[in-house]
């Protein structure tokens, strides 16, 4: 966790499961502009640390929790717990806590998910949104129902969300693993990082984020605030199908950069094309190179 340079600990009041605490990892100058950076599973915010390096000196203010489930105070038993709404209550609870007004926010993988709801029914809380590798849920949602690539992409997630063989799967040693998710994409201190957190007691509330998952994706409203959505061509969880279709959910100024050679794991391949994208939103700066975009408003 090199990359931050400070700490802190914030109390979530969750009035159905109690009191948790969030680790948030910060970076940059108190006063700068604020940026929440929300990580996948089965990372930590350990994953941003190469993308931080190279936003530093930005005038940016960092803020990087271990979300719900992954931070050791904060993993309730009930799998109702890690809801989206709760996750998101979470993010909110952070920035709240750290007074940081509107703020910027940027998520990957599950953080993505997080990330567009709280963008599509809190736009008032945010002055951009930048999300990597999942989609506007909407987008998702659509082809987890009608395209046949990504039903085969997400057919992990019913064992996931199955209680014991979710936990069996990955925490096997063999080619099925934890270590095998990242498929050579992610360095090996960080992958043996999110191993050892994972079975020191994180893996099965992480799963929760699965297993609380209510189907509703459809319902999803569009997001209102400016948005960069980045896709590695060659990411295995989502397909071309949702990829493209994630500008038509996006009633803003949208960007869609697709990382060609790029797997599922950008923050970590991908660190400096993440950080140039952020940037270029966070700072309203026209990117150096039009990214490719695609603006089909398909239903």
């Amino acid at each position: 966790m090199s990359a931050f340079d400070a700490s802190t600990t914030v109390v979530v009041d969750d009035p159905d499961h109690g009191p948790i605490e969030l680790d948030v990892h910060l970076a940059g100058p108190a006063d700068g502009v604020p940026v929440l950076l929300l990580h996948g599973f089965p990372q930590s915010a350990r994953s941003w640390g190469r993308v931080v390096e190279r936003l530093a000196g930005h005038g940016l203010r960092l803020v990087a929790p271990d979300q719900r489930g992954y931070s050791p105070g904060a993993r309730p038993a009930a799998v109702a717990a890690y809801a989206v709404p709760r996750l998101v209550a979470d993010v909110l609870a952070v920035a709240d806590a750290l007074d940081t007004g509107p703020f910027h926010l940027v998520g990957h993988d599950w953080g993505a998910s997080v990330a567009w709801a709280l963008a599509a029914r809190h736009p008032e809380r945010l002055r951009t949104l930048t999300a990597l590798s999942v989609p506007h849920l909407a987008a998702f949602g659509a082809a987890l129902r009608e395209d046949p690539e990504q039903q085969r992409r997400s057919a992990y997630i019913r064992v996931f969300r199955e209680p014991g063989r979710g936990e069996a799967s990955l925490l096997d040693d063999d080619a099925r693993g934890l270590r095998a998710l990242y498929g050579g994409a992610v360095a090996a201190p960080d992958v043996e990082a999110y191993v050892d957190l994972m079975r020191s007691g994180a893996l099965t509330p992480a799963l929760g984020w699965y297993r609380a998952m209510d189907g509703d994706l459809a319902a999803t409203p569009p997001v209102t605030v400016p948005t960069t959505f980045l896709w590695g061509a060659d990411d295995l969880a989502t397909s071309p199908t949702a990829a493209h279709a994630c500008g038509s959910h996006v009633r803003a100024d949208y960007r869609f950069v697709a990382l060609e050679g790029a797997s599922h794991w950008t923050p970590d391949e991908c660190p400096d094309q993440v950080a140039s994208a952020v940037l270029d939103r966070v700072l309203d700066r026209v990117p150096a190179q039009a990214p490719q975009e695609d603006r089909d408003r398909e239903a």
